[in-house]
């Protein structure tokens, strides 16, 4: 599995009249996390792009337990549980406050796409050659040796 973790503080202007995070805008918090995350694999998105790699969100689904508030330093953690081999990844986020309480889960789907096919693609060889140290390699070995 690979866990990327960023911190964000939440700015009053992404807040609602009761001073919560705006419930929009969990889905921000995710992206600069699925971001952040890309980055600590050692490239970015814009790198993919120019590699002719979109990577649309097909699917989000967000729970709120408790809210984010005004000034709270929130961390965005992002978590692949599953190695992708084919044109879709999903990315979990999860929200926890400065004490550590778990505010917000969500998943978010997202698929390669080539801009200029217009198609799903699967995921770049180089992103993938940056992922398998995270998972158990001995599964993927031997589910390789059985096709």
């Amino acid at each position: 599995m690979f866990i990327a973790e960023t911190k964000i503080r939440v700015r009053y202007g992404e807040t609602d009249q009761m001073g919560y995070l705006y419930y929009g805008n969990y889905a921000l918090y995710y992206e600069v996390g699925r971001a952040e995350a890309i980055r600590q694999l050692g490239f970015t998105y814009r790198e993919l792009e120019e590699m002719g790699i979109m990577m649309p969100v097909a699917e989000l689904n967000v729970q709120y337990y408790r809210p984010a508030l005004y000034d709270d330093l929130i961390t965005v953690k992002t978590l692949l549980k599953e190695l992708p081999t084919g044109p879709k990844i999903q990315f979990h986020s999860e929200l926890y406050n400065e004490a550590g309480v778990f505010l917000n889960k969500g998943v978010t789907t997202l698929v390669f796409f080539d801009p200029k096919e217009k198609k799903k693609v699967n995921m770049p060889p180089i992103l993938y050659d940056r992922l398998v140290p995270f998972f158990n390699t001995d599964i993927l070995k031997s589910s390789d040796n059985e096709q």
